[in-house]
C-alpha cells in the first residue's frame, strides 16, 4: 500500500498562523512568566524577613540593568495577561467571537498592555521623585 502524496501532518494544511493563533501563545507564555516572577517576589519577601543584609542584596539586583529588565517584563506580562483574560471573559459571554472583532480586540488587548505597562513605571518612577 502506496501513501503516495498522501500529507504526513494533515494539521499543516488546515491552520494558517494567524494573530489570534499569536495573542493565545503569548497569553499561556505570560502566564509561566507571572509564575517565574513571583519567585523574584518571594525571594524579595524573604529577604525583607530575614534583614538588612540579604534584603540590600536583593535589591541591588533588582536595581540593575538585567533587574530592572526581568522587572518591566513582569509588569508586562502582568498587564497583558489582565487585558487578555478581560478578552476572554468577554468571549464567554459569547460576544465579540467573530473574526474582525477577535482580530480588533487582540490589537487593543496588545496596545493596552504596553500603554499601561508605561503607565505603571512612569507612576512608579515619579512615585520616588525620579521623573
Amino acid at each position: 500500500m502506496s501513501t503516495g502524496n498522501r500529507p504526513l501532518s494533515p494539521h499543516l494544511q488546515v491552520y494558517k498562523f494567524e494573530w489570534t493563533m499569536a495573542l493565545s501563545i503569548v497569553h499561556r507564555m505570560t502566564g509561566v512568566g507571572l509564575a517565574a516572577g513571583t519567585l523574584l517576589m518571594v525571594w524579595w519577601l524573604v529577604a525583607m524577613a530575614d534583614g538588612s543584609t540579604s534584603f540590600l542584596t536583593v535589591q541591588t539586583v533588582m536595581a540593575s540593568w538585567i533587574g530592572r529588565l526581568l522587572l518591566l517584563g513582569w509588569t508586562w506580562a502582568l498587564f497583558y495577561h489582565l487585558c487578555n483574560g478581560i478578552r476572554h471573559l468577554v468571549w464567554d459571554t459569547g460576544r465579540g467571537l467573530e473574526l474582525p472583532v477577535a482580530r480588533a480586540s487582540g490589537y487593543v488587548v496588545a496596545l493596552a498592555s504596553v500603554v499601561l505597562t508605561v503607565a505603571a513605571w512612569v507612576a512608579g518612577y515619579m512615585a520616588m521623585g525620579a521623573l
